[in-house]
Parts: structure tokens; sequence; C-alpha cells
């Protein structure tokens, strides 16, 4: 083998050479440009490198499998871990059978998700959060016309396109109506004021179709939907569909994957949750996610009933969220109709002059602990974090998504260590930005101009940073002026930074990669990861192929994958992309010997 390498290198050394002279001699007979000899030299060193991989793959015994096939039409938006009819069979009951349940997930047959018959690459940003595409998500057409509720109005267009309300359109829905006035029940004058309030992340509990979180979006919020797994006419796989951040999610039984302290709002408008069941536990997780002075925003049909008369058993519920939020320190601002507004106390001396045996106690023990799908508690957590601070008392955002010197040392971060990471992301994606080109064009006539094309800003929407640190490859993305928004994911048995990621305003979730990620099929246009596999690897055991189907499922046709890792990872990794049929280079870089990059495009493939 080492005798093959040997000879490999010196055959690649004299076709080198004389393709070098080959192109001097050319170049003083026609003197071509410059950039066309760099892009062949460009392609051509990609490839050796390319070729090179493979052959120590096949010196320290990776080989390059068989290419696995499609699945069949049931896996076009197949869901891993909630299986209702196996939850059902375990025994799951009241809402828990739709709950998720890895550990009731059998391993079946290893293929690719195939995209619907009828799916079309979605449109770029900002035209696709008006305008989506009927067949790339599970949804009919009785299911357009019997949707009436405020956030559920939507507009056939064509047979095959939905439209949705524009935001420069005309006020026919009501979400304008209805951001206002949730504005004025806090005491500000309009909706335009929320960020100068020191509101800045919304939790969308029950999103519709994403009609109020797209509304939030214009007047710079970063709102993430959360909603149950749905078989038919998910919410979150439309949200996603129109570029807007969701993910499934309930606590039917086990808190959300957020750390405590994590929102400033919380919406739930006929969110469809009983808040009064299980002694107020849901009303405790909202409390925990929810900053302290940050707004619980309920919107129900609580008191009337069909014929108009009075709904006895919404008419307890209320009595009983109006006595329950008195016992965890809230305060009901206002009430207009059907919505009500409370806010939490940022006072923790509320807190403290609580007695022994009042329900709910409070919490024991450490405050800022993961809350990765752990039970729901019974008691109030996060008085004894550092990271309680009033939202009105914090500087207004956004301040160039950065966090202070003091944020950092709540937070136990170095400030050297977070500038140097900042800096470096902001180098790195304008790198990441203009590799993707050569891919891009690399089957296509040559572009005029002296330079390849770089991507258009808007080119990618929906990015899943899988192993996000602090956040910076969101900042740095953010900062170049690409239109995108990025699920920061933070792998459990890391150093939870989730904390910092969400207080510089960004999306931010818990994950355990040894398991499937709760989202639909095709919902992100890039998947980026640094240093993920060699922690799965060498720390979890996790199966890697398992991982790279898992980023199949769930990234878009013709979507990005960028994975920067050791040597012998990416070389591993390079040989999996043959399976899942990813286009994939591998590049060097420059600063670091002992780490290579990955850069992969999904194809669109039907058969």
């Amino acid at each position: 083998m080492n005798w093959l390498l040997m000879l490999f290198i010196s055959l690649l050394a004299v076709i080198t050479i004389l393709g070098s002279s080959s192109n001097t001699l050319r170049s003083l007979a026609s003197s071509p440009p410059l950039p066309d000899i760099y892009t062949n030299y460009r392609k051509l060193r990609e490839k050796a490198v390319a070729d090179f991989s493979e052959i120590r793959s096949l010196s320290v015994g990776i080989v390059n499998p068989k290419e696995l096939d499609l699945c069949g039409k049931e896996s076009e938006n197949f869901v891993p871990c909630y299986n209702v009819s196996a939850n059902l069979q375990a025994g799951l009951q009241y809402g828990e059978e739709f709950d998720r349940h890895c550990e009731l997930s059998r391993i079946g047959e290893r293929c690719l998700a195939r995209p619907p018959k009828d799916y079309k690459i979605t449109l770029r940003w900002p035209a696709g959060k008006d305008v989506i595409w009927s067949g790339n998500v599970k949804i009919t057409k009785d299911q357009f016309l019997s949707s009436g509720s405020m956030t559920k109005r939507l507009m056939l267009l064509e047979e095959n396109q939905i439209s949705f309300h524009s935001e420069d359109g005309a006020i026919v829905d009501g979400v304008k109506d209805y951001s206002r006035q949730i504005a004025e029940m806090i005491g500000l004058g309009s909706d335009m004021e929320f960020v100068q309030s020191g509101v800045r992340t919304v939790l969308d509990i029950g999103c519709g179709f994403g009609s109020f979180g797209a509304h939030l979006f214009s007047l710079k919020l970063m709102t993430v939907c959360i909603a149950a797994y749905e078989i038919f006419g998910s919410q979150v796989q439309l949200a996603l569909e129109r570029g807007l951040p969701a993910m499934i999610g309930s606590f039917v039984a086990n808190q959300l994957p957020y750390p405590s302290l994590s929102y400033d709002i919380v919406h739930c408008a006929q969110c469809g949750i009983s808040w009064h069941k299980k002694d107020g536990a849901s009303l405790i997780e909202v409390d925990r996610v929810l900053k302290p002075g940050g707004y619980f925003v309920l919107t129900s049909p609580v008191t009337k009933s069909r014929g108009g008369g009075v709904n006895s058993k919404a008419r307890n519920s209320l009595t009983f969220i109006e006595e329950f939020t008195k016992r965890i320190c809230w305060s009901l601002l206002s009430q207009q109709e059907e919505t009500f507004v409370w806010q939490k106390t940022a006072e923790i001396s509320c807190y403290a002059s609580r007695k022994p045996g009042d329900v709910p106690p409070l919490c024991k023990g450490e405050q800022d602990k993961q809350s990765y799908y752990q039970p729901l508690t019974s008691c109030i957590s996060g008085t004894n974090s550092k990271r309680w601070v009033s939202i009105q008392s914090r500087p207004r955002w956004p301040t160039n998504y950065q966090l202070t010197p003091s944020d950092l040392k709540v937070h136990g971060v170095d400030a050297d260590d977070y500038v140097e990471d900042s800096n470096y992301w902001k180098s790195a994606v304008k790198n990441y930005w203009s590799l993707l080109t050569p891919l891009i064009f690399s089957d296509h006539p040559k572009r005029p101009g002296d330079e390849d094309p770089l991507p258009p800003f808007n080119m990618v929407r929906n990015v899943m940073d899988m192993n996000a640190h602090y956040g910076g490859f969101n900042d740095a993305l953010l900062e170049a002026g690409k239109s995108v928004w990025v699920m920061n994911v933070v792998p459990v048995r890391t150093s939870n930074s989730l904390p910092l990621i969400l207080d510089r305003g960004f999306a931010g979730v818990l994950h355990d990669w040894c398991e499937p990620f709760p989202t639909y099929p095709r919902t992100y246009d890039m998947l980026h990861a640094r240093g993920l596999l060699s922690h799965l690897v060498h720390n979890e055991g996790c199966n890697i192929l398992d991982l790279f189907l898992e980023m199949d499922r769930i990234l878009r046709p013709e979507g990005w994958v960028v994975i920067c890792d050791k040597v012998q990872i990416i070389e591993r990794a390079r040989a999996i992309t043959t399976q899942v049929r990813w286009d994939a280079r591998m590049i060097e870089l420059p600063s670091d010997n002992n780490q290579r990059l990955l850069v992969c495009q999904k194809p669109f493939l039907k058969k």
C-alpha cells in the first residue's frame, strides 16, 4: 500500500508539471485570462486531495460501501420517535402517545427518505415566506377550507401553491391588529416598541401556520414555534417550509429542551393545552422557561360556548389559571375579550416570602441543570440562578448580538475565549461561502466575468449549527448580511452553553445526537458541524452512519452540509457521503494541518 501511495504521488507530480508546462505554452500563444488558470488549478487541487483521501482511506481499511436505496413512500413525512401506534401498544395515554418516545423506536431499514412526488425546490427568502408549494407539506385541500382561526387562514392561489397573507398587503387575518393589541396590553404604544421594552425572544406554542411568528420577525424578534407532533397538517412543517424557526415539542409529560429563564414572551393562541390538569404542571413549565419580568399571553375562547352561553368547563379552567398564577408570583396585567396577559415577577422577594407547605414549593438543588426531556416538575425553579435579571433592566437589543464582560462572567465564560471564537467565525464564514461557488458551478458552463460569482446572500434560509458552542457561526452569518436564521444545537453531554446562546437573542435547543432531531423531513437548507463527529465517536459511541441518515432526512434536496473535524474523522465521513449519495469535496485548511473541511450537497433524488 505504501508503494502504491508513493507511485500515485509521483504520477500526480508528473501530471501537474506537464499540465503546468502545457498551460504556460498556451498562455504565451493566446494569453488566457488569469481567473481560468486559477479555477482550473483549484479544481485540479481539489481532485488531487480527494483522490489522495481515497487512497489513504484504503490504507487504513476504509472502503466506499454501496449506495443506500430510497425508502418507500411511507417515509416521505416520517418523523422518528413519534410512533403513535407503538406508543399506544406500550400503554401510553392521556396525550403521551403523541409525545416523543425514542426508547420505543426500532431501528428499521437504513435507507434515504424520498421526497413526495410533487415536491419542488423551496422558493428563496423572502418570497418563500408568503408562497410555498402545496406538494411540499402534508396537508389536504379540505384542511385549507376548514381553517378558520386567526393564525390559520390561507388563500389557495393555484392548485400547487399556497399563499399566506403578505405583511405588505391589507390586514386580512388580523395578525397586525392582534400584535398591536398585545403591545397595548403590556403598556406600549405599538408593537414597534417590543424591542425597546426588553422583549427579543418569543416562544410561540401551537403556532398555527406561522402568521404571528412571521409578523414578529418583521419586528426583529426571534420567535420560535413549538407544536405537538401531527400526522396531517403539521404546524411545525408549514412554519419551517416558510423559513420560520420551529420544532416539534410539547410538555404533556416532560420539560422542554430549554434551560430555565430562556424566553421573554410565551404565547399561546388556542394552543390546545389543558392548563388546569396535573396540578398546573404546564403553567410551572411556562414559569420555568420565562425570564423575570417576562409575559405569558393566552388567547382562548374561555367563557362562551358555541351556543353563546357560558362554557362552565372553560370558566373553571380560567378560574384555576387566575388562582394558580397568583401562587407563582404572576400578575394579571390586562384582559381584552379573549386575550389575557400575565407578567412574571422580577422580585425574588416574592418567592423568598413563601412559607413551608405553600404550593407549589421552590425547587431545591441545582437550578441551571440541563433540562433535556426531564419529567415535568411541581416546584418553582430558576430563583437561585445568576441569570435572574429582569428583561426591563437589560441593555436594549440588538447590541450586535454580543454579550458584555459582566454577562460572560455570569455564564462562566472567559472573555478572551469568547472574542477569539467570534473572530474565528467571521473569517470562517467568508471562506465557507466562497467554497460553495465551485460546487454550484462545477457542472455548468463558465460564467462570464473575472471570478466565479459568489452565492447570493439568500441562497439558504433555515440553517442548523449542530455543535453551536457560543453561537459564533450564527453571529458571523448575520454580520455578513446573510438572510438566515440558525437553530443552535448544544449536544447534551457537552458544556451547556445554551443559556448564553439564548441570552444573545438566538434560537437554540439541547439535543442528543445519538437520537433523531424533533423535526419533519426536508426542513433545513444547511447543516453545519465543527468538532461534532469527533465528540460523538470518542465520547458517546454514536453510529455515524445513522447520524448521516438523520442529517439527510432533515436536509432539503440541493441543501448543503459543512463539516469541520480531524483528518481521520473527515476521511471516514467522506466514505459515508458515498452511501447517502451526497456530492462531497474535502478541503485543506491552511491554518491547521490536522483539520479538514468537508463540503457536501444533497442531490434531488426521486428514483
